[in-house]
């Protein structure tokens, strides 16, 4: 039978000195493996195929963050599932720093109200490291399709006629297709949703004239806006957009009206903050970089930086802004 031993002085202080050196070790070795790190190449998951404007991003600031690093970031892309396939393997990984991911407004706060059942918990399950960029979305119509030529226009027809109006969108639950919605119901209006599978068969059957309008990102939309039939009649910034000057924002006519397509770095949740200061602070090395800068610029892309709490709060206000819209509109995806 164990025998209760009274605490002494001595072995109060005898104790606590212990569990100082204990922790001055770990605090110690801590260090020591965030100095080393990395010691060999990274991986960042890029939750969509190759070749689009989030792998173009990663694969740009990439490269200037290998240099900074000492050691190759590898983009790894793993598309599919509305991100859940990139953002599951990214969650899963090993908390080491050797695996991060580029996720965006679907991955970290439309999708907890989408899908009934994630395999990942976009706010339980990453380390936020730092916002990285967002995508300007435009509001494209096809003049020959629907006459109209302005936002009141749009909105004016469709009160009309609630209902008659077709929009296409990148597929239901996308940015572009919340940002329809959002708009419909900021103005008061019923347009009738046309999913496609991807932007670019939704973008070929406007500039068909199959479907007259859609929200699309400025990076994508620039290819159609030479047709004489493609118009730019608002963009979802609070402002004038500089990719398109002299096209107003839609909060001219629906105040408070802004979408974006955002993105940003996050790491799994029990990840050193030391390491993510170090690959925070290798982003915005690259960020800062005026050649990149302005390769992001031309390609469409507000190029974005801030700290771990910034992008955290941010996370939670677009979290709470489109699981709204996602709950007026009863939009639900298995």
């Amino acid at each position: 039978m164990p025998i209760d031993m009274p605490l002494t002085r001595r072995s109060l202080i005898t104790a606590a000195a212990a569990l100082g050196a204990g922790l001055l070790a770990t605090r110690l070795v801590s260090s020591a493996w965030a100095q080393a790190y990395p010691a060999r190449p990274v991986h960042l998951i890029v939750p969509y195929a190759a070749g689009g404007g989030t792998d173009f991003f990663a694969r740009l600031v990439a490269a200037s963050m290998s240099t900074t690093l000492g050691q190759q970031i590898v983009v790894e892309n793993r598309p599919g599932a509305g991100t859940q396939i990139g953002a599951e393997a990214a969650a899963k990984a090993e908390p080491n720093g050797y695996t991060f991911l580029l996720g965006d407004t679907s991955t970290y706060a439309s999708n907890r109200s989408l899908y009934q059942k994630l395999p990942y918990d976009p706010q339980k399950d990453f380390a936020p490291i730092s916002l990285t960029g967002r995508f300007a979305i435009v509001l494209l119509v096809n003049i020959d399709k629907l006459n109209v030529s302005s936002v009141q226009a749009l909105i004016d027809a469709a009160k009309k006629a609630p209902g008659s109006i077709d929009y296409a969108s990148a597929g239901v639950g996308s940015p572009f297709h919340l940002a329809a919605e959002l708009f419909a119901q900021s103005s008061g209006i019923k347009l009738n949703h046309v999913p496609y599978k991807g932007a670019g068969p939704a973008l070929q059957d406007l500039a068909g004239g199959q479907i007259g309008m859609m929200f699309v990102d400025f990076a994508t939309a620039r290819s159609q806006l030479n047709l004489k039939s493609i118009k730019a009649i608002g963009v979802c910034s609070p402002g004038e957009f500089y990719g398109l000057p002299g096209v107003p924002a839609v909060a001219a006519t629906v105040p408070g009206f802004e979408a974006w397509a955002w993105q940003g770095f996050s790491a799994p949740v029990k990840v050193s903050p030391d390491i993510i200061a170090k690959l925070r602070e290798a982003y915005l090395k690259a960020i800062n970089d005026p050649a990149i800068r302005q390769k992001l610029i031309d390609a469409g892309i507000d190029p974005l930086q801030s700290t771990p709490q910034e992008m955290a709060a941010y996370v939670a206000s677009e979290t709470a802004k489109w699981e709204k819209v996602i709950k007026t509109a009863g939009i639900k995806l298995d």
